[in-house]
């Protein structure tokens, strides 16, 4: 069984879109794209080197699929990264008819969620996703996110398309890996570690204050 890794770029307040250059993705009116280029460092490059050490196939929505096969497979032969990614298999959700003319690349049409379960029973090298903001939310309302590995900047970007928006349902996290960069990054890796767990820091029998007050709640919503 296959592995499926979510790997992205994050702000503070969770905005991924566009980390990349200021005409990545400007959806939305988005004007801050390139968000991540002043704050690469060795360690960094590092955490990066990790995520693409072993063998993948990378696991994309459409619109970033467009974003990667316009660069990659024109950055040259002696680019490391470039060369990983143009010889991946590159697996794209999408709605459309349009040809995929990056070498390696295979369509995923019709349901998404059931196509890429289906690719996760399978043998072959773990799932890799970059970006993809809208299929995120695919993957995580369906649950079939095995591992995140974040590099959140120390931004605050405001509207934008985040990694944690509609698609998002209550689960527990086990961070296994943690380090910050000399720019301030925070680079996480986390695992699922199953539902979240509720508890109470109330008192036992909760005073006649409290029992207004949840009621009042009650009342306005």
């Amino acid at each position: 069984m296959r592995k499926l890794v979510t790997a992205a770029f994050v702000s503070l307040d969770g905005v991924m879109q566009a980390p990349g250059a200021p005409q990545e993705d400007t959806t939305g009116g988005f004007t801050l794209g390139g968000w991540t280029v002043n704050y690469w460092d060795e360690p960094m490059g590092g955490f990066m080197g990790g995520i693409f050490a072993d063998p993948f196939a990378l696991l994309l929505g459409r619109k970033t699929y467009e974003i990667f096969a316009a660069h990659w497979p024109f950055v040259g032969k002696d680019d490391p990264i470039g060369k990983a990614f143009n010889a991946a298999t590159k697996y794209v959700a999408t709605t459309s008819n349009e040809p995929l003319t990056w070498e390696n690349s295979v369509a995923l049409r019709g349901d998404a969620a059931a196509e890429i379960a289906r690719l996760k029973q399978q043998d072959g090298p773990d799932l890799l996703t970059q970006g993809s903001s809208g299929l995120l939310q695919t993957l995580l309302a369906h649950d079939l996110i095995d591992e995140l590995r974040l590099l959140t900047f120390p931004l605050i970007l405001g509207p934008g398309k985040r990694l944690f928006g509609k698609g998002a349902r209550p689960e527990a996290l086990k961070l296994t890996a943690n380090s910050v960069s000399t720019t301030g990054v925070i680079m996480s890796v986390y695992e699922r570690a199953g539902e979240v767990e509720t508890g109470s820091f109330g008192m036992p029998e909760p005073s006649q204050a409290e029992i207004a007050r949840r009621e009042r709640m009650k009342r306005e919503g």
